[in-house]
C-alpha cells in the first residue's frame, strides 16, 4: 500500500455525518444491511418493522435513534410515523415482497394487497415526506429486474416491474428538491428470499454462482453500498439503478 493510500483512508471523512437516515422494512437483509452501512458513514438511523423483536434486535445492533413497528402497508400508519418524525435526510423503503403465481391459481385479494403495498405505499410515503426531508435528501424505493423477460407467473410482477420507474421519475418531478430513486434488484441472498425459495435455497445459489457474469450471488451489502451513494450524491433523481450481477442478461 502506498503513502498516498494510507493518507486518503486516514483522512475519508464519514459521507452522512449529522443526517439521519430512516429505513422502512429495517429489521432485516436489505434494509438492516442499509442501516448498518449508513451508520458506518455516520448517520443516524431510525428502523421501522412489523415485527417488534426483531425490530428491537435490529435497533441494538446498529444503534438506531428511535423504532416504530407497524405494517408499512398501512397507509394511515404511515402517515402516523411520518407526523412523529423530526427533520430527516433520507427514506429507504424495504418493506414489501413480490407475488408470483399462475392466473388461475391467483390469490386476488393478496394481488390486491400487495400491489398496494409497492405502489401507494410509494405514494403515501412520498406525500409524507414533502415536509420532513430536507432539500437533496432522497427517497429511495426497491423494485427489480427478474421480471423484465415476460414469463407464467410473473404477470403481476412485470406489472410491478415496469411500473415503479415511470412512478419514480414523476415522483422526481413532483417533490423536487427531494429527489426520488429506484434500486431494481435481482435475487438477493437475504431471509426473505429463503423464506420464499425454501429448501430450493442453495440450489439457487449455486445456479447464480455458475450463470451470473460476475460469479457470486448479490448479497444485501451489495445493496446498501449503491443505497449509500444514491443517499451521498446529490445529483441523481428519478433513476433506476440495476444491480442484479448481470442476472437479467442471462438464463439465471
Amino acid at each position: 500500500m502506498s503513502s498516498a493510500t494510507v493518507v486518503s483512508t486516514a483522512l475519508h471523512e464519514p459521507e452522512l455525518l449529522g443526517q439521519t437516515v430512516v429505513v422502512i422494512g429495517g429489521s432485516s437483509g436489505i434494509g438492516l444491511e442499509t442501516a448498518r452501512r449508513a451508520r458506518a458513514e455516520g448517520a443516524k438511523v431510525i428502523l421501522t418493522a412489523r415485527n417488534p423483536e426483531r425490530l428491537r434486535q435490529a435497533a441494538s445492533e446498529v444503534e438506531a435513534q428511535s423504532t416504530a413497528a407497524f405494517d408499512a402497508s398501512d397507509p394511515f400508519a404511515i402517515e402516523r410515523f411520518s407526523g412523529d418524525l423530526p427533520v430527516i435526510d433520507h427514506v429507504m423503503v424495504t418493506a414489501g415482497r413480490p407475488y408470483y403465481g399462475r392466473l388461475v391459481e391467483m390469490d386476488f385479494a393478496k394481488v390486491r394487497d400487495l400491489v398496494g403495498q409497492h405502489l401507494v405505499q410509494a405514494l403515501y410515503v412520498a406525500r409524507n415526506s414533502i415536509n420532513k426531508v430536507r432539500p437533496g435528501g432522497t427517497l429511495i424505493f426497491m423494485g427489480g429486474t427478474s421480471a423484465r423477460r415476460p414469463a407464467i407467473g410473473l404477470s403481476i410482477a412485470s406489472a410491478m416491474t415496469a411500473a415503479l420507474p415511470a412512478l419514480t421519475a414523476s415522483l422526481a418531478l413532483e417533490i423536487e428538491p427531494v429527489r426520488v430513486n429506484l434500486v431494481a434488484a435481482g435475487f438477493v441472498d437475504t431471509p426473505l428470499s429463503a423464506e420464499l425459495l425454501g429448501d430450493q435455497l442453495e440450489k439457487r445459489r449455486t445456479q447464480l454462482r455458475t450463470t451470473l457474469p460476475i460469479g457470486r450471488v448479490v448479497g444485501p451489502a451489495d445493496v446498501a453500498a449503491l443505497a449509500v451513494h444514491i443517499m451521498t450524491n446529490t445529483a441523481l433523481t428519478g433513476a433506476t439503478y440495476d444491480i442484479d450481477g448481470g442476472q437479467q442478461f442471462v438464463a439465471a
